[in-house]
């Protein structure tokens, strides 16, 4: 992170110690030693101080410090989507298969397991949806831009907006074909 660069700098422009300027901000030196070698970071508090003894302002104090925070909090948001959505994929793909075979093996185990593999999917799918809802993308396009780390500009934005109620409800149909069919066919397969 930028802030240790940004301490040490302003701090050595003023000629002082990290005991001098500790002192100044009201903490140790070794805190502003670990500030500086980037093993900890200032609260709010000390960066305020900071600010006014270096005579900068807060936000070019910290600016660097922020556009990496952010960075690093838009790829953190991509890596949960991504994770939720192959733990999501992988139980409804476990649920479309394996439902007439269960239920041939270990008939009521098997829809025992069945049905505990789908409520744990069903439940990953409401925490996507809540974090999308959180993250205000809903369609295709919008999760597919959030996804390249990108925004549409507002135009694009009510117009994908315009289209949330009627992309779900094609959606749900066109799941509840899928598993129906596919169903029928793995019955049709195993003589059930």
């Amino acid at each position: 992170m930028e802030i240790g660069k940004q301490i040490k700098k302003h701090r050595s422009e003023l000629s002082l110690s990290q005991e001098e300027f500790a002192d100044k901000i009201f903490v140790t030196r070794q805190t502003v030693s670990n500030w500086e070698n980037d093993k900890s970071y200032p609260d709010i508090n000390s960066l305020v101080l900071m600010a006014e003894v270096f005579g900068v302002s807060l936000d070019s104090l910290v600016k660097g410090d922020i556009e990496e925070m952010n960075e690093k909090i838009k790829t953190e948001d991509i890596e949960y989507l991504n994770k939720a959505n192959r733990r999501l994929t992988l139980a409804f793909v476990w649920d479309f298969f394996m439902l007439v075979p269960l239920l041939k093996l270990f008939g009521i185990w098997g829809a025992v397991i069945f049905g505990t593999v789908f409520i744990l999917g069903f439940i990953e799918a409401v925490k996507i949806e809540k974090y999308k809802k959180q993250m205000d993308i809903q369609t295709y396009k919008e999760i597919n831009a959030f996804m390249e780390g990108k925004r549409l500009d507002e135009i694009e934005k009510q117009r994908e907006i315009a289209k949330r109620p009627y992309q779900k409800i094609l959606i749900a149909i066109g799941c509840a074909v899928a598993a129906f069919l596919l169903t029928y066919l793995l019955a049709v397969i195993f003589k059930l």
